[in-house]
């Protein structure tokens, strides 16, 4: 019988918290007790972990933590959900590890989601511990009111019971909102006082109020709604701003990112959280950036419930400053308070240090007076059309250098009382500033321009205006132009902030510097047009860079520049003959060399590219160096510019000297080798100049022929060396392949020998065959008459024992006869003279028969034994 399988029990399990840890460990997955324990508490955090798994191990240390911290107000309890013994095994199906449920009394249980962080962990426990907010004065409404989170609040008179009606529900509603959604992005508070419930317009006890800065606030429709948890918490979600939102993957498979960048361009901004800070001055000015982002209706007051609840040190907008906005006077012009954008031209040329830097206004005429204005503001129809008109009129200002500044107006298409103002001025790379004027709109700026190259291409960046507030000092703009422009712009960005402790990994692949010792940084990603922008990380990240980041994205023709990605793993040698191009070094090893570049385009899986290889050594070593370049770009490593970009590979460009935007594509009918390569570089290198040649220059061109000349003797002698040593291996070659005929030679008389053997052990195989037939049959014939033996001998056993029991027989008759006999004898001597004749006839034929039976007998016997 086969052996059974015979399988190892599992070891038993063994502590996963130290007996010292204030975490009660039930590490034999002891879920009964863990209930049972559960019901002498009121908050509970149950950790289910397993004792394999690295993320379980890694969240050790950090529960521990917040254990030590909360083990007086929370009870903490790790249960070994993986031994196959245990009743969490049997009863909780996880399907990942660890997984952290919290019970707040019998309300449970809620889930956490969130980073396995001592920091994230303990504020996601203090909100289950204290999910409702007491407000009982009015400066405590407007802390609450004017936090970025939607806030809900609730409205009980305390005076009637401990509990009043409603009141366990709305407390219930706030456990739920934790439950749906672990970032606990709605705060729930509760109003104790009648007149701070009267500021928000909350008369009735058991109200519920939802704030909302940009839209208008609500109050719970009881009427329409039945007044439940699950109700309150679902009009909640609802009905929310979610003007900017946090974003934390979990670090597995995930479309969080995917998800959101297809909703449209997004702004990430990465920030140091700590979530346990009481206060967060970088959070709230990033908060209060967005929410004038989203502020479109602004000719309503924005935050009208904070208007009257601050004080004069508020941030609210007070009301008597938009009354005064509200009396302008109707002769305000708005010529006074231009609506300005910044516009900079293209270059004259790839290498030109200097740019032509426009200021374009839009103005109206001094006989047209508005009849009411409130905020001057920017029209996005009316700079558009500016744009529209400027771009079509640059030929005024397509100019080499201007050492003035030059303005110029353009006539409106949709109104015959509006034109457009240009000023121009051209600003060299290297002093980004201008020179002050009195009679233009343009005023000496107090900081320094800014640019969004990184540090070290500077040179090589064009510079990009973000701060325009100095050239209209008489109107702050920063809150204005950013005011709403959600709304007055087609590019609306969505804002996302991110942990940069957690997650600055997707900081440094979006372009984050490695070095910064703050880790702060602002991308803009606009997935649909394949392009992403970085904020300066020279810059420090405060509210005025991003508005001025976000402006310049939102403008039609916006000055900032796209960031391109490289490949930062390859590390070259000055000795290698092709030169490898990366995005950081394709300006200036393709444009601003002042080589001939023949460039390749290729990919690591494209096989055909990379037979290509030794043409283009061999193509490399017969140019000189001196006048060419041979370079090759991985376009799957490196972001290009779109009008560089190639969707066949391989692709192959040439670059001449100084007409380096006359680049020349290679044939694609063409097949690619050396000869074709030489003939294309030189036909393409050696277009006739429109000037013509100095002595200098054919001096030059006899120098290059003297150097072509030489080199390509070089390159004959190293040929003939390789043929002479080509010919050297043909002869070894030709005595290799002797040697091999012999050897063929010989193995052919081998083959023949074994064949002829072959020929002779196959007959004596047929003869070993026939005899062995033969054997087999007289085999055969003996079997059968040795049956037949048997057949006669098994007879003869039956014939002779029917022998034997006539013989006894016979004996026994002979026997009888005897006695018979004797009993006569007395009757002879009665009889003997009348009985003799006739008992001795008896007796005589009696004898006969018998011997007659004994002679049958006997023959027949022996002619049994014959045959």
């Amino acid at each position: 019988s086969r052996a059974k399988d015979v399988t190892m029990p599992a070891k038993l399990p063994v502590n996963f918290f130290s007996t010292r840890s204030p975490v009660i460990d039930l590490f034999r997955g002891q879920l009964d007790y863990a209930d049972h324990l559960r019901q002498d508490s009121e908050i509970v955090l149950y950790f289910f972990y397993a004792p394999w798994c690295g993320q379980s191990i890694a969240a050790r240390e950090e529960i521990e933590h917040v254990a030590s911290r909360l083990s007086d107000q929370v009870l903490f309890v790790a249960v070994n959900c993986w031994w196959n013994q245990g009743k969490c095994r049997k009863q909780k199906h996880f399907f990942y590890f660890p997984v952290i449920h919290l019970y707040h009394r019998s309300f449970g249980p809620i889930e956490y989601k969130g980073p396995m962080s001592a920091v994230y962990i303990e504020k996601f426990v203090r909100r289950v511990m204290t999910p409702l907010l007491y407000i009982s004065s009015r400066s405590k409404l407007l802390d609450f009111l004017s936090n970025y989170e939607p806030g809900v609040l609730g409205y009980f008179e305390f005076n009637a019971s401990p509990q009043p009606p409603g009141y366990l529900t709305f407390f219930t509603s706030a456990l739920h909102s934790l439950k749906k959604d672990y970032l606990g992005t709605i705060r729930f508070g509760v109003i104790t006082d009648k007149h701070v419930a009267e500021e928000i317009s909350l008369v009735h006890s058991g109200s519920v109020y939802l704030h909302r800065h940009v839209n208008t606030s609500l109050i719970y429709p009881n009427d329409a709604m039945n007044y439940t948890a699950e109700n309150i918490c679902k009009w909640a979600l609802e009905n929310r701003e979610m003007f900017i939102r946090w974003l934390r993957p979990h670090g597995g498979k995930s479309l969080l990112l995917n998800n959101e960048l297809k909703k449209g361009p997004a702004l990430l901004i990465f920030i140091p959280y700590d979530p346990l800070a009481e206060i967060h001055p970088l959070l709230d000015e990033i908060t209060k950036v967005a929410l004038e982002y989203h502020s479109c209706n602004k000719s309503q007051a924005a935050e009208p419930d904070l208007q009257h609840l601050g004080d004069t040190d508020s941030p609210a907008l007070d009301s008597s400053v938009l009354d005064a906005h509200m009396k302008l006077p109707e002769t305000f012009s708005i010529t006074k308070y231009p609506c300005c954008n910044t516009v900079v031209l293209p270059q004259w040329h790839s290498i030109s240090r200097t740019h032509n830097i426009c200021e374009l206004c839009v103005n109206q005429t001094l006989g047209v007076k508005p009849n009411k204005v409130h905020v001057p503001h920017c029209n996005f129809l009316e700079i558009e059309a500016a744009l529209d008109s400027f771009y079509l009129q640059e030929r005024t200002f397509f100019q080499v250098i201007s050492n003035t500044i030059e303005c110029s107006n353009f006539l409106s298409f949709y109104s015959p009382f509006s034109y457009y103002t240009a000023c121009c001025r051209t600003v060299n790379r290297h002093f980004l500033s201008f020179i002050s004027s009195e009679k233009t709109i343009f005023q000496t700026p107090k900081i320094a321009f800014s640019s969004h190259g990184k540090k070290d291409n500077s040179q090589h960046s064009i510079p990009h205006i973000e701060d325009r507030n100095c050239f209209i000092p008489d109107l702050h703009i920063s809150s204005t132009n950013i005011t709403g422009l959600s709304c007055r712009t087609n590019k609306t960005l969505n804002l996302y902030l991110l942990d940069s402790n957690l997650f600055w990994i997707y900081a440094e692949r979006l372009g984050a510097s490695n070095s910064t010792h703050l880790k702060e940084f602002a991308a803009i990603v606009d997935l649909k047009e394949e392009v992403h922008y970085v904020l300066d990380q020279n810059q420090s990240l405060v509210g005025s860079t991003l508005e001025n980041f976000i402006k310049n994205f939102s403008i039609l023709y916006s000055p900032l520049k796209r960031h391109l990605v490289d490949d930062s793993s390859v590390h070259f040698h000055e000795q290698h003959v092709i030169t490898e191009v990366t995005t950081n070094t394709f300006q200036d090893t393709v444009f601003l060399s002042e080589k001939n570049v023949l460039l390749l385009y290729y990919a690591q899986w494209c096989g055909f590219c990379a037979s290509l290889n030794h043409i283009f050594i061999q193509l490399a070593r017969l140019l000189p160096p001196d006048n060419f370049t041979v370079a090759r770009i991985d376009i799957t490593r490196n972001d290009l510019p779109w009008e560089f970009m190639t969707d066949r590979l391989p692709t192959i460009l040439f670059f001449p000297h100084q007409r380096k935007e006359q680049s020349v594509k290679f044939p694609e009918d063409f097949s690619v080798n050396l000869p074709n390569l030489l003939k294309f570089i030189l036909h393409h290198s050696s277009l006739s100049s429109s000037e013509p040649c100095t002595k200098e220059c054919l001096h030059k061109k006899a120098v290059l022929q003297q150097g072509h000349i030489s080199h390509l003797e070089r390159e004959i002698q190293k040929l003939r060396t390789e043929i002479s040593a080509l010919h050297q291996a043909h002869n070894q070659l030709e005595a290799q392949l002797s040697e091999a005929r012999r050897e063929e030679h010989r193995l052919q008389q081998q083959k023949h020998t074994l064949e002829k053997q072959h020929k002779t052990l196959q007959l004596h195989s047929e003869q070993l065959q026939a005899t062995y037939d033969q054997k087999n049959q007289e085999l055969l014939e003996m079997a059968e008459k040795l049956q037949e033996l048997a057949d006669a001998s098994e007879n003869l056993l039956k014939e002779n024992t029917l022998l034997r029991i006539l013989v006894a027989s016979r004996e026994g008759k002979l026997q009888s006869k005897d006695e018979t006999k004797e009993s006569l004898q007395s009757e002879q001597t009665l009889f003997e003279d009348s009985d003799i004749s006739v008992s001795t006839a008896t007796t005589t034929s009696e004898e006969k028969r018998i011997d007659n039976t004994d002679t049958i007998e006997t023959e027949h016997s022996s002619g049994n034994r014959t045959e």
